[in-house]
């Protein structure tokens, strides 16, 4: 990779918003106008790129507005999103430096660091893969306002029964990432969010990523929507720092090309390691096209790639790694499921068909 490019994306915030906001490949300029046109057509109020190969910047942009009411435009650079469940691979990240660390074991049981969870039998590997037998959200669950502490959010799902046997099945779920944090953070002797900034935001320079604070906002960040009919209203409140290891972090498109390129360069964990981290599982003799809170899969050009969707209240965003390629895709969005995805997936495609320079 060149240093070069690289240099100029590790100081994006000493770089200009004319140099930043263009697509530095002609190619790029069919992704551009297919961003462009999601906001043209009132589909999303703002969104950011950051599309990046062999370390140059394709297209690294903004389009419409970080608020809607003060017409306050995206800055790819700066304006900080709710990456939601995107959150889940920068807690794997930390777990993976932890686990290198020998701080602790990916086949552990849960109940060595969480006593108090009824359910035994449960690993950390199994939590990181979504194989433990939780269930996901009922009803409003996904957009709880509550001050839950991690350990006082477990309230909410501890009583349940599980869904299988753990190892047996596949629930995609946040309620495992409570409970992996929770036992992070009793292992670090350390709140979960100072373990992350320790373990990975300091350390690969991700300087916009963070939890969210109810009633304060950080720097630049965007004002959250839901999408209706006649345009957009502001998203209900909600309280996600219970939930900051599944789908609670903001962050920018610069900050997760930036933990991105620590992966592609093999800075964050030594590989047989990260081996366990970015293999897709099975479960009950079916592939569940996961890793350890990575998505793991292919593109429908078989293009290998690890990342992950997110969708969360007033937040939308894809984040995907193409280890091979050298390719890293950004693209973060502030309102609730705009349904776009297909959308998305012809714009990354049409990035990832651009010719090398």
């Amino acid at each position: 990779m060149s240093n070069g490019f690289w240099n100029t994306i590790l100081g994006f915030f000493g770089v200009s918003e004319t140099t930043s906001s263009r697509p530095e490949h002609p190619v790029a300029g069919e992704a551009d106008a297919m961003l462009q046109a999601l906001v043209t057509e009132g589909r999303v109020p703002g969104l950011a790129v950051a599309a990046i190969r062999d370390g140059r910047p394709v297209l690294v942009k903004g389009y419409g507005y970080a608020c809607l009411e003060s017409n306050t435009p995206v800055r790819p650079e700066q304006t900080v999103f709710r990456v939601a469940s995107v959150s889940k691979p920068i807690t794997a990240t930390a777990l993976a430096r932890m686990v290198a660390a020998g701080q602790l074991g990916l086949d552990d049981p849960l109940e060595r660091y969480v006593p108090e969870f009824p359910h035994k039998g449960i690993s950390l590997r199994q939590l990181a893969a979504h194989t433990a037998g939780l269930r996901g959200y009922r009803g409003k669950e996904w957009a709880l306002n509550r001050p839950y502490s991690i350990a006082d959010s477990l309230e909410v799902f501890r009583d349940d029964p599980l869904l299988f046997p753990p190892g047996t099945g596949f629930q995609y779920n946040s309620f495992d990432f409570i409970l992996l944090s929770l036992a992070m953070e009793r292992v670090a002797g350390m709140p979960f969010h100072k373990l992350v900034r320790k373990q990975v935001t300091e350390p690969f320079g991700m300087v916009q990523t963070t939890q969210e604070v109810p009633g304060s906002r950080v720097p630049g960040q965007a004002a959250c929507y839901t999408r209706q009919r006649r345009g957009f209203r502001p998203a209900i409140p909600v309280d996600n720092r219970f939930k900051l290891a599944g789908g609670g972090y903001l962050s920018t498109v610069s900050d997760l090309t930036r933990l991105g390129k620590a992966y592609l360069e093999g800075r964050v964990a030594p590989e047989p390691v990260l081996r366990e981290f970015l293999k897709g599982y099975t479960a009950g003799g079916t592939p569940t096209w996961y890793g350890l809170g990575w998505q793991v899969s292919q593109d429908a050009s078989g293009r290998r790639y690890f990342g992950h969707i997110g969708n969360g209240v007033g937040g939308y965003s894809n984040f995907f790694i193409y280890p091979e390629s050298g390719w890293l895709v950004s693209i973060l969005t502030n309102c609730t499921d705009p349904g776009i995805q297909p959308y998305l997936d012809l714009v990354i495609a049409s990035l990832l068909d651009t010719p090398s320079p």
